[in-house]
């Protein structure tokens, strides 16, 4: 008599979704919300360093969004400058979160920082 040994797998648990990060710059989180446009990616490398710039637009909290963005970004070795501007190495990032229709728009612009 052969026994038959059957396992139910159980429901496999949905993992806890991390952050979403911009498609050019993997080190540059999406706050919550926030999807990047496609159409609105530009990036190339030059010999003073990357250009990028990427739009992301969501249904969320502007205030939010701003924080989160404070909070995160020197955690990231980003230190803030003039305003709505961050500098890492010899990047700076302008940081520029607006809102268009009730719809919070995040423009990102890196580029090699100037002498």
């Amino acid at each position: 008599m052969s026994a038959l040994l059957v396992l139910a797998a159980p429901a496999t648990p949905v993992a806890a979704q991390g952050p979403a990060y911009l498609a050019d710059v993997d080190d540059l989180p999406l706050a919550p919300g926030l999807v990047e446009d496609a159409d609105g990616r530009v990036a190339f490398d030059k010999p003073e360093g990357r250009i990028v710039q990427a739009v992301a637009s969501g249904r969320t909290n502007l205030a939010g969004v701003r924080a989160f963005y404070a909070e995160t970004l020197p955690a990231l070795g980003w230190q803030p400058g003039a305003e709505r501007t961050w500098t890492r190495g010899k990047e700076t990032l302008r940081l520029n979160v607006d809102t268009r229709d009730g719809v919070v728009v995040v423009r990102f612009a890196i580029a090699p920082s100037t002498p």
